[in-house]
This record gives structure tokens, C-alpha cells and sequence, in this order.
């Protein structure tokens, strides 16, 4: 599988875990969640570019 594909499969993973997270936690909770799964994304992203890259 390309390593963009990934990429996207990845994101979309973590974009429907964050919707999830949106409409069933609140306060807090949330938003912790959020941020652990932007970072995920952010870390995702840089892998998939050093990759490609190196």
C-alpha cells in the first residue's frame, strides 16, 4: 500500500475518532482527548514525510 494511502486511511481515522469524541465526552475529557489524537495525527504526518524523504 502507498504510503499517502496511509496517510489518509490514518487522518480519517483520527478525524473520526475526534467526532466521536465530540459528541460523547465533554468538559475537560474532551479536549484531552482531542489533543492526544491531533498528536497522533501531527506524528503520523511527519513519519509518513521523513519516509518519503529518506
Amino acid at each position: 500500500m502507498e504510503l499517502k494511502s496511509k496517510l489518509k486511511w490514518a487522518l480519517a481515522g483520527y478525524a473520526l475518532l475526534g467526532v466521536a469524541a465530540w459528541f460523547t465526552l465533554d468538559g475537560r475529557f474532551r479536549w484531552i482527548v482531542l489533543v492526544i489524537l491531533a498528536a497522533f495525527a501531527v506524528k503520523s504526518w511527519v513519519a509518513t514525510k521523513k519516509e518519503q524523504l529518506g
